[in-house]
């Protein structure tokens, strides 16, 4: 299965520009413990100064006291509880492997947590952080889908009645916008939804600040919104440049080249060229989203044909190749008025022989034609081939210019059609000739001019 690949996301992400919200204790009661042995066991552990220390300690706690009425404090006290102590392992790992070690001691604690109180806003946000930087990593569907399912939870979790409503406000704008950006994932990488996707960065870059936008999860995410657009079907190209110009804004500069290059290749793309790209650029750092953004769409096909075609005095001088494009992808009213100056004219068909038969050879003119080795020329013969012109004009033969000494096929304009393209083939044009004749190759005789006399040396 082919893989949803996001530019340069996991190595930005690995920037941490964004670090993890302090999140309080949720039960803020004063608890007592009562036997002197443990209450001596969790002052031992919860004091510990090195973290690796600390988190043994507390493991070897919850081992001697399974039932411990601080149990979940154990886990979820600011700094000195395990969630906290293995995260400040995760930040002091110098190798990829102490990381994931001290990641997944954090999720087993978060997940501990969950057990003992399944709506712990901060056990939900490290089960989602994590997850959701796993999914990001291995793209494995499983994780994607568990990191979104605990994020839905958390958007669902009511504040709890011991949490004030500005303490819990501030939990809330810490932790919504990581659980947006888990379900963003999920729903381009697992559930293919690229529309949902969008919708749920969007989600997260509203409720981010502007300037969280500029770095960490919200940096990262404005790039994966602008790569979101260019998957859909269509590419939204207009949406997709604006996001690229945001990001390469306050992208760390290591990273720009690869984002400009996208940036600079779906503007020129959709617009045509390059005009107006620094513009952009300033508007997307001024704000997050687009306002009044307005990028015109570059000429169509039939758009800059009709130009060559008003800045043309007389359509005849058109080159063969010329015609044909203006006859495949120019306006139905241009085509006719270009093929009422050529049908019944006589013309030379250079080319590629495609297939020949008795009666009708098929020819490549174009470039195009030539390397899909599709005719765009039929040439209905005046006469018969010969046995002996069958064994020469077959498929790959090349008729060309007279005055080179090469075969050379000419025809009356007959008709022509306009070929929609398909899956495979671009739009083209199909051109009937009739009365086709065949002018063989000539041999090219050398013009030798006389050698100068030999003149004696003047004394």
């Amino acid at each position: 299965m082919k893989k949803f690949v996001f530019a340069s996301v996991m190595a930005l992400a690995s920037i941490s520009l964004v670090s993890a919200p302090t999140l309080r204790a949720q039960d803020s009661d004063q608890i007592t413990i009562k036997d002197p042995s443990e209450f001596n066991a969790y002052q031992m552990a919860t004091t510990q100064s090195d973290p690796k220390a600390r988190a043994a300690a507390l493991e070897q706690f919850l081992q001697t006291y399974p039932q411990s009425v601080v149990k979940a404090t154990v886990f979820d006290a600011p700094t000195s509880g395990l969630i906290d102590t293995y995260e400040q392992l995760a930040a002091q790992a110098k190798d990829a492997q102490s990381l994931a070690d001290a990641s997944d001691h954090t999720l087993s604690a978060a997940s501990r947590l969950l057990q003992l109180d399944p709506n712990n806003m901060k056990a939900i946000y490290v089960s989602v952080d994590i997850k959701r930087k796993q999914c990001q990593r291995t793209q494995d569907s499983q994780t994607c889908d568990d990191a979104a399912a605990m994020a839905q939870k958390g958007l669902a979790t009511p504040k709890p009645a011991k949490i004030s409503a500005a303490d819990w406000k501030k939990q809330t704008d810490a932790t919504y916008p990581i659980f947006h950006s888990a379900i963003a994932l999920d729903d381009i990488l697992s559930k293919k939804d690229v529309k949902a996707g969008i919708a749920e960065y969007t989600q997260e870059l509203m409720l981010f600040t502007p300037e969280d936008t500029q770095k960490g999860t919200g940096l990262v995410d404005t790039l994966n919104i602008a790569e979101a657009y260019v998957k859909e079907t269509p590419p939204d190209a207009v949406n997709a440049v604006w996001f690229y110009a945001r990001a390469l804004n306050f992208a760390p500069d290591s990273y720009k080249a690869v984002i400009g290059k996208k940036l600079e290749y779906w503007y020129k793309k959709y617009h045509g060229g390059l005009d107006g790209l620094d513009d952009l650029k300033v508007q997307a750092a001024k704000t997050v989203f687009p306002s009044n953004f307005v990028l015109k769409p570059a000429p169509t096909p039939a758009e800059k044909i009709h130009t060559i075609l008003v800045n043309t005095p007389d359509l005849r001088t058109l080159a063969l190749a010329d015609k044909e494009l203006v006859l495949a992808f120019g306006a139905k009213e241009d085509a006719d008025k270009l093929w009422a100056l050529m049908k019944d004219q006589s013309t030379l068909v250079p080319g590629i022989v495609i297939e020949a038969t008795d009666s009708v050879i098929k020819l490549a003119v174009t470039a195009d034609a030539k390397e899909a080795k599709l005719p765009d020329f039929i040439v209905n013969l005046k006469a018969p081939l010969t046995e002996k012109e069958k064994a020469v004009y077959v498929a790959g033969f090349a008729f060309g210019d007279r005055a080179k000494g090469e075969a050379e096929l000419d025809g009356t304009y007959d008709t022509y059609t306009q070929v929609p393209a398909t899956a495979t083939t671009a739009q083209s044009v199909q051109i009937v000739l009739r009365e086709g004749t065949i002018v063989p190759a000539k041999k090219v005789v050398p013009v030798h001019k006389p050698t100068p006399a030999h003149r004696p040396a003047a004394h």
